[in-house]
């Protein structure tokens, strides 16, 4: 018993024709002649010679050449080869042919396009009539058998739709990269996976929308409570393949309208960072003198009164704390990006440094006052020298005496670098 979808397939060709070559102006005896010239041309013994013989004109391809030129299905050598990936399925991670479940898609004369959706109506089993009739299953031998024409004849006819010559044919039309090998080179096609570009546009229109996209939407504008969310896709570029003429292209392209959705792939905009985890030395890489040169020129004008009483001391002082919060608060913008930007194997930063800033030596910190005594020699050095670099040969040279005073200032400190 010959499965239903097929006996749909033929009502739908029927119901077309009938509209297309009926009109209210006809008479009902030229109505009844139209009709039964109808279940002529649609019958078995009629229909199938004839798609049969058209079935060649069109080839199943999973990566159609007419994508990248449309007439580059036919030049001087023949038809161009049609391709049929038969990829493997794999977990590698990649979105290709074969990690992906899509049609395959068909290219040839737009007149056999009939033929082409015979052939892959899908019966109850879940198998496609081609696959029926590639292994002789009853269904197709009962289908095939009929008085006009011999059942290998119209079986030999349908299966050139997937049938590929010894011989492989390109054409210049078609993007190729000539890729060097040994004394030789591989010519590379590179082709248009049309099953998973729709596939992705069906995906997109889906979640764009979908009955159930268009209700949750509605919801929101309404300030409604769903249950589901939904997902919104942005900067979507739609790319149109063959004009007025899809079918020119592909089957699939045709039943899409020509029309392809784009993703966004430009490359990512990166965001300069202000905060640099520092890989050789702190006082190089994450706050040099000249960030503080502001507070530098205040303590050098304050050094030019050549005045020493407790106001000018007060005032010195405060500008060496000043050095040091700047200090403490870089610490901390430092140890907040440790995580994403710290990388012990190639850091080269000195012991000292490496505890003060890394979190996994939180407790050494917290517990040891040794590296502690070495950080605060390196501050005093920093604010010492850094007066230095930043006035150049405008500075007042500092003595010992005032060296002591700096370390005595970060020492205060102490506790808040831990």
């Amino acid at each position: 018993m010959l499965d239903t979808v097929i006996d749909e397939f033929f009502q739908a060709r029927k119901e077309a024709w009938l509209k297309k070559n009926i009109s209210a102006s006809i008479d009902a005896d030229t109505i009844k002649a139209k009709e039964a010239e109808c279940e002529s041309v649609f019958s078995f013994e009629n229909w199938l010679p004839s798609a049969a013989k058209r079935a060649g004109q069109i080839s199943i391809s999973t990566h159609p050449c007419t994508f990248s030129h449309p007439s580059s299905r036919k030049n001087k050598n023949g038809y161009a080869s049609s391709v049929i990936a038969n990829s493997m399925q794999a977990n590698d991670g990649y979105l290709r042919s074969g990690n992906i479940a899509v049609e395959a898609d068909a290219l040839g004369n737009a007149a056999a396009l009939d033929v082409y959706k015979f052939l892959t109506l899908v019966m109850d089993d879940g198998n496609s009539l081609l696959i029926h009739i590639q292994q002789d299953s009853d269904l197709a031998v009962e289908l095939l058998t009929i008085k006009s024409a011999p059942y290998q004849e119209l079986k030999e006819g349908f299966l050139a739709m997937v049938e590929s010559t010894s011989e492989n044919i390109t054409s210049s039309k078609i993007k190729q990269v000539y890729f060097p090998v040994a004394e030789n080179y591989h010519q590379l096609s590179l082709l248009t996976a049309s099953g998973i570009v729709f596939e992705l546009r069906k995906r997109i229109d889906n979640l764009r929308f979908s009955d159930e996209i268009k209700e949750i939407r509605k919801c929101k504008n309404d300030n409604v409570f769903h249950e589901k969310g939904y997902k919104q896709l942005n900067n979507i570029t739609t790319i149109g393949y063959g004009g007025t003429k899809p079918q020119n292209i592909s089957v699939l392209n045709n039943q899409n309208g020509g029309k392809a959705h784009l993703l966004l792939c430009s490359p990512p905009l990166l965001k300069k960072r202000d905060i640099q985890f520092p890989n050789i030395d702190f006082f190089s890489q994450a706050i040099t003198p000249f960030q503080c040169k502001n507070i530098f020129y205040s303590l050098h004008e304050l050094y030019r009164k050549h005045k020493n009483n407790k106001d000018v001391r007060n005032e010195r002082d405060k500008h060496f704390r000043e050095i040091i919060d700047k200090i403490i608060a870089t610490m901390w913008a430092i140890r907040a990006v440790e995580d994403t930007q710290f990388n012990p194997d190639s850091s080269q930063l000195n012991r000292t440094q490496r505890i003060w800033l890394c979190s996994e030596f939180t407790e050494h910190r917290e517990e040891e006052n040794d590296w502690l005594d070495t950080l605060v020699d390196q501050i005093s050095q920093f604010i010492f020298t850094g007066y230095e670099k930043v006035l150049k040969k405008r500075a007042i040279t500092f003595s010992d005496e005032e060296y002591k005073h700096i370390n005595a200032q970060v020492e205060n400190a102490k506790e808040a670098l831990r």
